[in-house]
């Protein structure tokens, strides 16, 4: 293993052995990127139908010619803590909502092709009673961050039209969905 770039990523190269068509091992050049694990949460109010997303700007998103500004559930860096506490951590500093029941429901690898990221997603259920800030994200982070309420009616239209692209929030609005959270 080589770094080839340290910053906020680590980028290393990785020359692996897999095997071949005739049985032997063929060497691979494999460029990994890592920035640490996350912790997902698509936060869901059944009082009141609707879903807390976040909408903030994605550079590589934007420089693929999307919209930079993309729609997703809350999340964040594990940044030393364990997931749950990950979860509610960026629920509050993102969205202001403390967190009354956190479900964890799944991993996930986004891009496991080349990033070593893996997600922990869960639901988290609120009501109006557990907002406690503005949300927003933190300054100091350089985040400036929308929040979005969306009924439970209009979550999967805004992944069939690509309003929701974020593969991270697609798998845990179809999640939800099948297992009955967003009911209603």
């Amino acid at each position: 293993m080589k770094i080839l770039f340290q910053g906020w990523n680590t980028l290393s190269r990785y020359e692996i052995a897999l095997p071949g068509p005739e049985g032997t091992l063929d060497p691979h050049g494999r460029e990994v990127a890592d920035h640490g694990h996350a912790a997902v949460v698509l936060l869901i109010d059944r009082e009141k139908k609707r879903i807390t997303l976040v909408r903030q700007f994605r550079l590589p998103a934007h420089l693929n010619g999307d919209d930079g500004f993309l729609l997703e559930a809350c999340a964040g860096l594990l940044d030393g803590d364990d997931p749950e506490t990950c979860a509610k951590r960026e629920a509050i500093e993102e969205t202001g909502i403390a967190l009354h029941t956190l479900i964890p429901v799944f991993d996930i690898y986004a891009s496991p092709g080349s990033l070593t990221e893996k997600s922990h997603c869960f639901i988290g259920l609120y009501n109006e009673t557990d907002r406690i800030g503005a949300g927003g994200g933190l300054a100091h982070e350089g985040e400036e961050i929308e929040i979005v309420e969306v009924p439970f009616a209009d979550a999967l239209n805004l992944i069939r039209s690509g309003s929701i692209v974020d593969a991270k929030t697609v798998a845990l609005i179809q999640h939800a969905l099948i297992e009955g959270f967003l009911d209603g």
